[in-house]
């Protein structure tokens, strides 16, 4: 296009002095992106002007829908049954995603998760699934049909074709930090869920120090504006703040938190991870009009945990994803060594990203996204947050191959943790739900 130079650097000043930008240039803009036609340059110059100036809520729709338009959505043409997903920002332990996609299943829905990996110190679902060996994760659009008509739940990465514009700017942000922004944050993720062509959506937005949001006015934001953006699209989207500032169940660690997740599958496991995904999916079940409230919609989902038939989803998918054996052991790290407590106290939690990083420092999370990951190492706790523990008591019980970043992990730990004198104030798991109504402009 001729006209390409003098549109986008139109287009950039507008950003720059802080203007509005047009749905049909947003559209536009990103459209190039996805073909390559736009130089990181200018995409730099833009999102910091996003990042900066942020963007008005009917300018912030736009951009979102040019996000989804600049691919394919997905075609479940042929489904009948309600289309629901879930999404989380994130946090230490954070396994919901595994039990809760196959449960929505085996309660009559179609869930075509798509998911992310992990970067710092929490862990990403998909490289949880990768902890299954011959499990796929990368999937194109015919593999993600045959993977629902399967088992009625898929849990895979992004494809080529879905939000590319997004796939592009993410890694951009990511190297450029200019990740942390409430309009590209929500735009990113809700695109991606709008491109999967569901009926209803639910966000798991976590708060505190294991989240990327620690402040809960922060999440709160994120929190409305992506069911505001996610409504505007046409997908029914509710949301709710959870803590994260304890870990999520008792283990961290890819091959541990697939373990945990089955053993919720079978009808046990942590209370709180139990908690939430009963929570989340009856928020689910609800608004797909598959239960008539969230209070049955609970039921259901705790009935097919259960009765085994989440299970039985679960091991229809990984199969249909690669999976030789789903029922075969997993690959357990080599060495094991007690976390000791150093005296006596009630446990707490300083700053939970440092036992996130305590596991990375194993081997278990990335600095980089090209990083690899040890899927077999990893933190058992005996213990959760505001129990008594007496000096020499076993706190945790580390996975590791020879010693390996151990030092390091047990550093992390001590400093992401404190035996005090007296027991923490109880928190509540969930906080408060967020329902769609109008925003102030973020």
């Amino acid at each position: 296009m001729t006209d390409t130079p003098f549109r986008l650097r139109d287009l950039l000043r507008t950003k720059r002095d802080g203007g509005v930008l047009g749905e049909a240039d947003a559209h536009w803009f990103l459209k190039q992106v996805a073909l390559g036609a736009v130089g990181e340059a200018e995409q730099v110059a833009l999102l910091s002007s996003i990042f900066f100036h942020g963007m008005e809520s009917g300018e912030l729709e736009g951009w979102t829908r040019g996000m989804v338009a600049s691919g394919d959505v997905l075609d479940l043409s042929g489904f009948e049954q309600p289309r629901v997903d879930k999404h989380s920002t994130g946090g230490v332990g954070d396994k919901v995603s595994l039990p809760l996609a196959p449960a929505l299943a085996a309660a009559g829905c179609v869930v075509p998760m798509i998911s992310g990996r992990g970067l710092g110190h929490t862990g990403g679902t998909l490289d949880k699934l990768e902890a299954i060996p011959g499990v796929r994760t990368d999937l194109d659009e015919g593999e993600i049909r045959r993977v629902l008509q399967a088992a009625g739940c898929v849990i895979c990465a992004q494809t080529e074709s879905i939000a590319p514009a997004d796939r592009a700017l993410y890694a951009l942000r990511d190297r450029v930090e200019l990740v942390e922004s409430l309009p590209l944050i929500s735009s990113s993720i809700v695109s991606k869920k709008v491109a999967e062509d569901i009926d209803a959506l639910v966000l798991d937005v976590k708060v505190g120090t294991g989240s990327f949001l620690v402040e809960e006015a922060e999440a709160r934001a994120v929190a409305q504006t992506m069911v505001n953006l996610a409504g505007a699209a046409g997908v029914h989207a509710t949301a709710r703040l959870t803590r994260m500032g304890q870990p999520l169940g008792l283990s961290i660690g890819h091959t541990l938190e697939i373990e945990e997740s089955v053993a919720v599958l079978k009808g046990e496991g942590p209370a709180d991870l139990v908690e939430l995904v009963t929570l989340l999916g009856g928020d689910l079940l609800a608004a797909a009009g598959v239960a008539a409230s969230e209070e049955a919609g609970r039921a259901t989902i705790s009935g097919v945990l259960r009765d085994g038939t989440a299970l039985d989803r679960f091991e229809r998918m990984i199969a249909a994803q690669g999976a030789s054996d789903p029922q075969a052991p997993l690959e357990q790290a080599p060495d094991r060594t007690q976390w000791i407590a150093s005296r006596d106290g009630y446990l707490d939690f300083r700053n939970l990203r440092d036992v996130g990083l305590a596991v990375a420092a194993l081997g278990g999370g990335r600095k980089n996204a090209e990083d690899q990951i040890d899927h077999a190492v990893g933190i058992v706790s005996h213990r959760f947050r505001g129990d008594e523990v007496r000096c020499g008591d076993a706190i945790a019980t580390i996975h590791h191959r020879a010693g390996a970043g151990l030092e390091e992990c047990l550093r992390l730990l001590e400093r992401g943790t404190s035996l005090a004198p007296d027991a923490p104030s109880p928190q509540p798991l969930v906080l408060e739900r967020v329902l769609p109504r109008p925003t102030i402009s973020p």
